[in-house]
């Protein structure tokens, strides 16, 4: 048999090149038959193996452990496809192609894996948010590049002009334009073109700001809600902070007891070793109380008195407040509040009203901590320093109080029957210690530092007082130093032949003093500036036309409210106004830290005054947006301490606020 013939038997070998396709209206009546009896079982089997052939086929993913995977997949579907020879014989032809071949012919490897790699879900692409920027990120950048446009056109304009010679001219006469003429045409339409370039790069310029705007706002917004958790936080350190200080004060308060039960066991076992020392020490004892009981002392050894929770460290949450927050509204008294005074931030504080009651507050916590009774008219002036707080009345009578010798100061609300707290207020009786009584008329403004206190009264005299001895050791006459000063006295007089004060303002409106110096402001407008070791006027301060209410000084000035609507600022150097400014209503109170100036003014707000910047604002609830601020009630008394300011109004109500 010749070799070269061909075998009958012998399946003809794939061609070397990639046959040409076939067209498509060749096996249209063939394909349709041969699918259709593609049925049931032999199906979903083909259905598995060309979804296996299809992963093997995408790319570097198959397992380099099975390289004849391949191979034996394409021998699973000549196994399923033999019954239909058409078929069979075109899928033999792909059996010697890798499937590099067969995908590259479509997609590559690289752009599958980067179809796998970049598809997103529908439910994220639902998700874009719409575009906020009207101009694209090249634009922006162009917009960034400085423009030199018109420095190109001056330039232009400029050799324009210079061109001087003829072929110059000649093209310039070609183009309907003169060395000294109007512009061209071109030339006109290239400073549009340059001009509206330029704007649009201006509009791109005010977009990128908005933006920048937009993103600092949002910025500052997450940083205010940053800053209110923090705030959060510390108010709560502070909270924390004053319970532990009210602990450390109640150890040691323990602690001090059981030491006087020590010494008083230790005392009561030496009676009991020697019995004559004890009459001894009993007649001692007596005659000490006969001589000592002239001034209300006790004789013998006295227990110890239980230190006052007040605030030992110092406050900082309301510094970190706007100025003009309010931190708390407090329901004093039923009256009109005739003073008030604090100690520091979130402290004690200590109110007096119309109804003759002077009440002691916590500041932190808004509670009545109690009473201080004795007075038997309303107090009409009052001083908190540390513990001691002293009172001046309408009974003529100054009185001093220890807070540090309550009992109870922390207060707790008694319990009713029924379990409701109590609107009793316990007395703070304990803390009195000492009563001054030589004035013969309301006292109305009082000043005391160390053991000294300073008085003045509707008497027309101020007192000094030596807290000590619990006397008067010099009375000064306001009305014989102005006579000294060949000052007319029917000026004091009303037309009814009064002496000025009662409804026009009090004879002594206000005074402080510092060692040896006494500055006083009385009915008359005048402020007095006093040598307490001579008991003579060293100055007279003359500029306010009605009564003084309100007056303190530092180092440098001394500032001054009346009743003629106005605070004056002295220099306290050369006697002379440092500056003033007036309101619609009359000054009846008025006190400076070390920044600003808070006054009264007849209004339901505070008028502040800031000293470094010259600014004047209003503080208070009648700045408020709702129907409270119109029924707010005008505020009378102002107290401000490094920036927390207490107000008291004419309903009893205490406001407090952050400045």
């Amino acid at each position: 048999m010749d070799s070269s013939a061909p075998r009958q038997d012998r399946a003809p070998s794939p061609p070397a090149t990639r046959p040409e396709p076939r067209p498509a209206s060749a096996e249209a009546p063939e394909l349709p038959g041969t699918l259709g009896t593609v049925i049931g079982r032999d199906l979903t089997a083909f259905g598995r193996t060309v979804t296996a052939t299809a992963g093997q086929l995408i790319g570097p993913f198959a397992d380099a452990g099975h390289p004849n995977h391949y191979t034996n997949t394409m021998g699973d579907i000549s196994k399923q496809l033999a019954k239909r020879p058409s078929i069979q014989k075109r899928m033999l032809s792909f059996n010697h192609r890798s499937p590099t071949e067969l995908v590259r012919s479509k997609l590559s490897t690289a752009e599958i894996q980067h179809r796998a790699l970049t598809h997103v879900p529908d439910e994220m692409l639902s998700d874009i948010p719409a575009a906020e920027h009207a101009y694209s990120l090249f634009q922006g950048f162009q917009a960034t590049i400085p423009d030199e446009t018109f420095a190109a056109t001056e330039r232009g304009r400029t050799r324009h002009r210079r061109r001087s010679s003829g072929k110059h001219k000649a093209l310039e006469g070609l183009n309907g334009l003169t060395p000294e003429g109007p512009p061209t045409l071109v030339h006109m339409a290239r400073e549009k073109a340059a001009l509206t370039r330029q704007l649009e790069m201006l509009a791109i310029r005010k977009n990128m700001a908005s933006a920048e705007i937009r993103e600092i706002d949002m910025k500052i917004t997450n940083l205010n809600q940053m800053r209110n958790i923090v705030f959060d936080r510390l108010a709560q350190l502070e909270q924390e902070e004053s319970e532990v200080e009210h602990e450390i004060v109640s150890v040691e308060n323990k602690i001090e007891e059981m030491e006087d039960e020590l010494e008083m066991t230790g005392e009561g076992a030496a009676h009991r070793a020697d019995p004559s020392s004890s009459e001894d020490t009993a007649g001692e004892a007596g005659d000490s109380f006969m001589s000592e009981s002239i001034y209300n002392k006790i004789p013998g050894k006295q227990p110890r008195k239980r230190k006052a929770n007040r605030r030992i460290s110092k406050p900082v949450l309301h510094g970190h407040l706007e100025p003009g927050a309010a931190i708390k509204d407090m329901q004093t008294h039923n009256d009109t509040i005739t003073c008030l005074d604090f100690d520091v931030p979130f402290g004690t504080m200590v109110t007096a009203a119309l109804d003759d009651t002077v009440r002691v507050w916590d500041l932190g916590s808004g509670r009545c901590l109690g009473m201080l009774e004795g007075h038997h008219a309303s107090v009409r002036c009052l001083q908190v320093e540390d513990n001691i707080v002293a009172t001046g009345s309408a009974d003529a009578s100054i009185r001093l109080w220890d807070l540090s010798r309550a009992e109870s100061y922390r207060y707790t609300p008694d319990e009713e029957e029924d379990g409701t707290p109590s609107r009793t207020t316990p007395s703070m009786e304990e803390c009195h210690i000492l009563t001054l009584g030589s004035h013969i008329d309301e006292v109305t403004a009082l000043y005391f530092q160390g053991d000294m206190l300073v008085s003045g009264s509707e008497d027309k005299t101020l007192r000094q007082w030596d807290l000590e001895k619990g006397r008067c050791v010099q009375t000064l006459d306001v009305l014989w130093a102005a006579a000294q000063s060949s000052m007319d006295e029917g000026k004091w007089r009303t037309p009814n032949g009064r002496v000025a004060g009662g409804d026009s303002g009090d004879f002594v409106g206000a005074l402080q003093c510092f060692d040896a110096a006494l500055a006083c402001g009385t009915a008359d407008g005048m402020v007095r500036l006093w040598d307490l070791r001579s008991g003579q006027v060293h100055r007279s301060l003359v500029g306010h036309t009605g009564p003084v209410t309100a007056l303190q000084f530092d180092d440098m000035h001394l500032v001054t409210g009346s009743l003629d609507r106005s605070i004056r600022i002295w220099d306290l150097r050369t006697g002379t106004i440092f500056d003033a400014f007036g309101y619609n209503n009359p000054v009846t109170s008025m006190q400076f830290d070390a920044r600003r100036i808070v006054s009264a003014v007849g209004e339901n707000v505070v008028k502040i005054y800031d000293k470094t910047d010259g600014r004047h604002w209003d503080c208070g609830a009648g700045l408020k947006d709702d129907d409270a601020s119109k029924a707010a009630s005008v505020v009378d008394r102002v107290r401000v301490k490094d920036g927390y300011l207490v107000e008291g109004r004419r309903d009893g109500m205490v406001g407090v606020w952050s400045v």
